[in-house]
């Protein structure tokens, strides 16, 4: 039996760009970049744009019990949802699978305030750290939200009821939720699915977190090929969610495809050994790029020492046009994988990559209409990926 061919049939985005396609469109056309220098100076983040949650949110009470990310997460699938046209098809949306990427969402800073001060001062009794946590948390905390709570809300709000995955494993999880829904569909064991992730930068744990491991860009904004030296990120708040199908699915319910998902491969090199480049150039031998009318889309953070590895494998492809995404969109770790794959189709359905947003000149700007796009993701800290995105047939 042969393969199925996956359709990527919807997608849903809101970021710091703006909400939807056209807006996002547009916001790469202009080459737009909107970065928050100075709410947690001197780190920088990509903030989400103002968000109107009730239009796909509508119960006060489900907004009141999810975090931020949660939300982001909701509203974006519920704008996938509707750009494929299943939203609200409850024949469609009972047998959909869900496979979402996430972190362990947001902390509840004052509680952990609460805490730290009580220790620091001596006036933590026996027991007082589990107490505060039994008193202090909602339900649906534990430190910090639990990863699958994200498919939970998805499925009680836009009603997505069919088989939920949820991976943990920051860039990486991204392409494991891919490559998963990818396999199913081509193997007949899925007609429909959900992927994607949301991710909350504007988060001041978020920001000491990653300073532990010095991954911060600091002090002064600059283009991801631009930032010298340790280099570092810029951490972007988003979320992307898309709905992949089968090609007779699709065509059975009358459905137009963006792209083509033709294939995702993964590994994880063992990176105190030396640099990722050979893991990178072995993936590309997997994933099967032409080199003719293909173009890369990177999710390359700015972090070294991967992004310098990345880069020197790219330098082996110069003549195909590469656009980094951690530029406009940051830095989205869980979300920068599907992300990457949103573009890529995106472009695919436009007929054309957006143009280069990049002083330094590794980025080339592409004149034919791309039929294959690769989607890169490289780990700040571990994992890598790729992914074929083509034209549907």
């Amino acid at each position: 039996m042969s393969e199925r061919e996956a359709w990527i049939t919807g997608i849903g985005i809101v970021s710091s760009l703006g909400e939807g396609l056209d807006a996002h469109w547009d916001a790469l056309q202009a080459k737009t970049v909107n970065v928050d220098t100075t709410t947690f100076a001197p780190y920088m983040v990509h903030p989400i744009t103002k968000l109107n949650y009730d239009l796909q949110i509508p119960k006060k009470g489900d907004q009141r019990q999810m975090e931020t990310w949660q939300r982001i997460g909701v509203y974006a699938a519920g704008l996938a949802l509707d750009s494929a046209g299943v939203k609200g098809n409850q024949d469609i949306l009972s047998r959909m699978d869900m496979v979402v990427a996430a972190a362990g969402g947001d902390r509840d800073l004052a509680v952990d305030s609460t805490i730290m001060t009580a220790e620091a001062r001596g006036n933590a009794a026996p027991g007082f750290f589990n107490e505060r946590l039994m008193s202090d948390l909602r339900p649906t905390l534990f430190l910090a939200q639990l990863s699958n709570l994200l498919a939970g809300n998805i499925a009680i709000v836009q009603g997505v009821t069919g088989s939920s995955r949820t991976f943990m494993g920051s860039e990486a999880a991204g392409a494991d939720a891919a490559k998963i829904a990818l396999a199913r569909i081509a193997a007949g064991q899925s007609d429909i699915a959900l992927i994607g992730s949301a991710h909350n930068a504007e988060r001041k744990d978020l920001l000491m977190l990653f300073e532990f491991g010095g991954y911060n860009l600091k002090n002064a904004y600059a283009p991801l090929w631009g930032r010298d030296g340790d280099g570092g990120f810029v951490l972007g708040s988003a979320g992307v969610f898309l709905v992949i199908e089968s090609k007779e699915h699709a065509l059975a319910r009358g459905a137009k495809p963006f792209a083509r998902l033709s294939k995702v491969v993964t590994d994880r090199a063992r990176r105190s050994k030396g640099p990722i480049t050979p893991t990178l150039d072995t993936l590309w031998s997997q994933i099967g790029a032409s080199d003719a009318n293909t173009a890369i889309i990177t999710g390359a953070s700015g972090a070294n020492p991967a992004t310098t590895d990345e880069r020197a494998f790219l330098d082996k492809h110069r003549t195909v046009p590469v656009r980094a995404s951690g530029t406009p969109f940051g830095q989205t770790v869980e979300v920068q994988f599907p992300l990457g794959i949103a573009l890529a189709a995106l472009s695919i359905a436009k007929g054309t990559l957006y143009p280069a947003n990049d002083p330094t000149g590794v980025e080339i700007e592409m004149t034919a209409p791309p039929s294959q796009i690769v989607v890169i993701g490289t780990g700040h800290y571990s994992g890598e990926g790729m992914a074929l995105v083509e034209a549907a047939s």
